[in-house]
């Protein structure tokens, strides 16, 4: 197989096992993933919480793209579905759908399978190696060891609160099953959504404002692994009339099979559908109208004022972020992730208008060029052996890890900065952080840089 055609198959998260040398070939590699698997128990309160559901369907949809050996769901899912997921009207329909499996099987100690757990339980984890759970309160969510018996009051519904503890805990489960990291599922989890800053986020009585409005006009620049995450997440937001929301889309690429492994909204029925139509079809299934943009972002045109003037970029590209505040837009948030086998749990979120410009940020970046001690790993050598070349190893080996639970939890920071910029709030200049070690966030509250104005707004639906 050709090099660049084995980079547009291979699976982001699977490339761990090449980079770090514990497998001598893909199939190696392949086969380890497909030893990982995950199950999620589902108390009966789920199916009275939007936010709980939407913990739930991102444990699922991230966690199957990465646990290769199936992600089981147990508990009572024969409900109607409070947020919203393309034409399904049950809980256990969405699970499906995301390619979760449905399970009534109660045995509580299953061949030493982590657990997740969402809800109410009643069942004893006592044996279970690894078990967290999912819970928010408010702007506040995350995952904490079940054995710890600490739990949110979960009263205050706000859904991307439950798409951070989805993620927050697919991420202690992989970081488990992968090794390395001790404190995965020993620890507490998570964040305030409302307080970047404040890593009392557990203990804190600062559960957020409720929602008073959502956007309705955004420009996504990027619609791979960030901005299909962005999309889940704002998708799940409880808007009283979703078509009053006007969504700009731009990008140039079709989807590659790599994209099913970090991307939420990708399937592999998808693979070869160009990103822009594709996304286009689940935000128009969503009930938001679509502007559709087949090109690279650069700063070759200007935003006019009938235009979105809120973006949100999820590019890794250091030429496109270069130019962010080059084209008219008032507000840019942009996101970043780690690329590496020891940075991919890595995020930085960027707002514009700040005190160092996009230009300064990333107008002199160089690409870092691939890691030659990569090639030396055995799978390189393996894949050199089987007839690739030198070039087309290190074009493979330049191409990132990634993990689409790391893409959700940086989504719900993306969001909750646009939430909060409809609120009149406070706005957060720079976000850097890890998910290897979450209490090490570092937000800086933004300073005399941004000037208020309404992006577009509609009214929410009331639980």
């Amino acid at each position: 197989m050709a090099a660049d055609s084995l980079g547009d198959e291979l699976h982001r998260a699977v490339k761990l096992a090449l980079d770090s040398g514990e497998a001598a070939s893909l199939r190696e590699a392949e086969a380890l993933f497909r030893r990982y698997r995950l199950r999620i128990d589902v108390g009966p309160d789920v199916l009275q919480s939007p936010t709980r559901q939407a913990a739930v369907l991102t444990s699922v949809n991230t966690a199957r793209r990465c646990f290769l050996g199936g992600v089981k769901v147990t508990g009572a899912l024969d409900a109607p579905l409070l947020v919203p997921w393309r034409s399904c009207r049950t809980l256990r329909d969405a699970i499906i759908d995301l390619q979760g499996t449905v399970s009534t099987d109660a045995d509580e100690t299953t061949e030493g399978i982590p657990r997740i757990v969402v809800g109410d339980t009643t069942r004893s984890y006592a044996h279970a190696p690894f078990a967290v759970r999912a819970t928010f309160d408010g702007w506040r969510g995350g995952a904490v060891p079940l054995a710890d018996g600490i739990r949110l009051p979960e009263q205050q519904e706000f859904t991307p609160a439950g798409v951070l503890a989805g993620a927050m805990a697919v991420s202690e489960a992989f970081q488990y099953v992968r090794g390395g990291n001790p404190h995965a599922g020993k620890r507490v989890a998570g964040m305030s959504l409302w307080r970047l800053e404040d890593t009392s986020w557990l203990t804190s009585s600062d559960s957020g404002p409720s929602l008073t409005y959502l956007p309705t006009r955004l420009w996504l620049i990027g619609l791979g692994h960030l901005g299909q995450a962005f999309l889940w997440t704002l998708g799940f937001l409880p808007y009283a009339q979703p078509a009053e929301v006007q969504l700009v889309l731009q990008d140039y690429d079709a989807l590659v099979a790599a994209n099913d492994s970090t991307s939420l909204l990708t399937t592999s029925a998808l693979i070869g559908q160009r990103k822009t139509r594709a996304m286009a079809r689940w935000c128009e299934q969503r009930g938001f109208g679509t502007v559709l943009i087949e090109r690279r972002f650069a700063n070759n045109f200007q935003v006019d004022g009938d235009e979105p003037q809120l973006a949100l970029c999820g590019v890794d590209n250091a030429a496109a972020r270069a130019a962010l505040e080059l084209v008219g837009f008032k507000r840019i948030i942009e996101a970043g992730l780690g690329k590496g086998a020891q940075e991919y749990l890595a995020y930085q979120v960027h707002t514009f208008p700040a005190s160092r410009s996009a230009k300064e940020r990333w107008g002199s970046a160089v690409t870092a060029p691939a890691d030659e001690a990569l090639l030396a790993q055995p799978a390189y050598q393996a894949l050199e052996h089987a007839g690739v070349d030198r070039c087309g190893l290190t074009l493979l080996a330049g191409r990132s890890v990634g993990s689409s639970f790391v893409g959700a939890a940086v989504s719900t920071i993306v969001i909750a900065e646009v939430l909060r910029m409809l609120a009149g709030e406070h706005s957060y200049e720079v976000v850097d952080g890890t998910l290897r070690s979450p209490k090490g966030r570092e937000a800086i509250l933004s300073e005399g840089n941004l000037e208020a104005f309404n992006p577009g707004s509609t009214d929410r639906i009331l639980y």
